[in-house]
């Protein structure tokens, strides 16, 4: 029998939560503030922990940041509860390692989802422990190889860079080995173009881009900007979360911005009704690896902007004009798959031949986060 820890201030929110989750069969340790949580997760090893963010004594991020610090529960999955109005705590909650997030008011159909999604998962990593040890430390192996190649590849940048002709419009420029970047752009633009006046056209971008900055915020990005009608972004690793890597944060990003789409489709309908308007859609592009963001002074006024610049950024551009070819909603390249390491369902896969490349890229369609 799982055992899950919840804490919420609330007594009557705590007191239904644990009814709901004792219902379904599962053991509840109940707390009324972060602090008492944090003793009952070091005293009892969870299966599961949800905490409210908003709590007296020791909020829900304190007690996120003391459970990731203690090597003994470090690995206890959290699903973090805020409101909707409170978009910076869910950013927050999501780049500092919690597993999920919940928006009150609660729907519980909600609750007990991710709950089983969450236990299912740590079933999971414990079944694969015990049975396959051997895999666990071929895994490890790989992990560290992983990490040597990006200490080479960091240090072969910082010296290729050291080598470099010095120029004045190139400053302070930041390097990762390691980044997910993510492209959108709107499938049908030229044909909503035709249809629509310049104020209308720009009302839809507008309405398009607004919702789009928000989810790409709101799941941590580094930096975004506008490439012609699209938007480019990229997302980094940081110090302090270990269960959600830049990778898959860019992967829920481009499905919270199919979401967005669907909204604007919607803005269409309401907006410019019995005009027979092509549907909004869009398609993203998914892909991981070294990535530079390189300042560039202009020379007449003296203002600075950030250009992001690799293979990898390139490959994105590229893989995303394949996939909308291919009819697909959103591609991930190999490199983005190995990222996120199974937690995403994906459809349909395909060799792509990009302009420019000598092989081919391996394009996969991600259609969800994986249950």
């Amino acid at each position: 029998m799982a055992l899950i820890v919840v804490i919420d201030d609330d007594e009557a929110i705590r007191t239904l939560i644990a009814a709901a989750l004792r219902f379904e069969g599962y053991e509840v340790a109940e707390a009324d503030n972060g602090s008492a949580g944090l003793a009952l997760v070091r005293g009892n090893a969870p299966d599961l922990v949800i905490s409210d963010v908003n709590m007296p004594v020791m909020d829900g991020f304190a007690m996120l940041q003391a459970l990731r610090a203690d090597p003994a529960i470090q690995a206890t999955p959290v699903i973090l509860l805020t409101s909707l109005q409170e978009r910076a705590h869910v950013r927050t909650g999501m780049t500092s390692g919690a597993d999920d997030y919940l928006t009150k008011p609660l729907v519980f159909e909600e609750l007990l989802e991710a709950t089983a999604t969450q236990l299912n998962r740590q079933l999971m990593r414990q079944t694969v422990q015990e049975q396959a040890v051997d895999a666990a430390i071929g895994q490890a192996l790989r992990e560290q190889e992983k990490k040597l190649g990006r200490l080479y590849e960091k240090k072969m940048l910082a010296e290729l860079a050291d080598k470099w002709p010095s120029a004045e419009t190139l400053i302070e420029d930041q390097r990762f080995s390691s980044a997910s970047v993510l492209f959108v752009d709107v499938v049908n633009f030229p044909a909503l173009a035709e249809k629509l006046s310049s104020t209308e056209l720009s009302e839809v971008v507008r309405e398009f881009y607004k919702n789009a900055g928000d989810t790409l915020y709101l799941f941590g990005v580094f930096h975004m900007q506008f490439v012609g009608e699209g938007l480019l972004a990229v997302f980094v690793g940081s110090t302090d979360t270990d269960t959600v890597n830049h990778g898959l944060r860019a992967t829920r990003a481009a499905l919270g911005l199919i979401d967005a789409a669907q909204r604007v489709q919607a803005f269409l309908l309401s907006h410019f009704p019995g005009r027979s308007l092509p549907r909004f859609e869009i398609c993203v592009g998914l892909n991981s690896g070294a990535v530079t963001l390189a300042k560039l002074e202009d020379p007449l006024w003296g203002s600075a902007q950030v250009l992001p610049v690799g293979d990898s950024v390139s490959t994105t551009l590229q893989l995303q004009k394949q996939a909308t070819l291919a009819g697909w909603k959103i591609a991930a390249s190999a490199n983005l798959l190995r990222e996120v390491a199974g937690a995403v369902k994906t459809g349909r896969r395909k060799r792509f031949s990009l302009p420019g490349r000598s092989g081919a890229v391996d394009g996969t369609e991600v259609l969800g986060i994986a249950p």
